[in-house]
């Protein structure tokens, strides 16, 4: 329960973390995140509530055009989610959906700038306050990338860091 949009966000997003303009740039870094990944990271349930720590695996799955992501996250070692996202991409416009979330499938769609994937998450029901949520996943190396998950905290308006994981090849 505690993995509602935030986590689920961040997994999707690993598997988009860092697409380019051209096809076949982006068939390279796509088959680039084949393998698999663990990382540590936080994640709030609500935008005001307190910060938990995570831990997550994932293997990943590509091709020239997509990206499958199978991944579990466990909070306070009792605690666990299980996490799927499967994207596309035609050109530089990603689009896919991640299930996991307790709101049902979500739709994902966004693009690259530099070395990050923004993505528009579109939650199947309301999650603090609203259907939508931010994600940016960024390639910091090779073989390291952080996920943020960003949502608007409807008590103040202003954005919140609901979840940020950074992850690090394990093969």
């Amino acid at each position: 329960m505690f993995l509602i949009k935030s986590t689920a966000v961040l997994l999707a997003a690993a598997c988009l973390f860092g697409a380019t303009g051209a096809h076949a740039d982006e068939a390279g870094f796509l088959r680039s995140l084949q393998g698999k990944f663990a990382g540590k990271g936080t994640v709030r349930i609500r935008t005001n509530s307190p910060i938990m720590n995570i831990t997550c695996s994932f293997t990943s799955d590509a091709t020239a055009t997509s990206l499958s992501l199978d991944g579990t996250c466990r909070a306070m070692l009792i605690m666990t989610r299980e996490i799927r996202a499967d994207l596309k991409t035609n050109g530089k416009t990603y689009t896919g959906i991640y299930t996991g979330s307790r709101s049902g499938p979500a739709g994902l769609s966004g693009s690259r700038e530099g070395n990050a994937i923004n993505l528009d998450i579109h939650w199947a029901k309301i999650i603090n306050g609203d259907r939508d949520a931010e994600l940016t996943v960024e390639k910091i190396d090779a073989d390291d990338m952080r996920m943020t998950v960003t949502d608007m905290d409807p008590a103040t308006g202003k954005m919140v860091v609901t979840s940020r994981i950074d992850l690090k090849r394990t093969r």
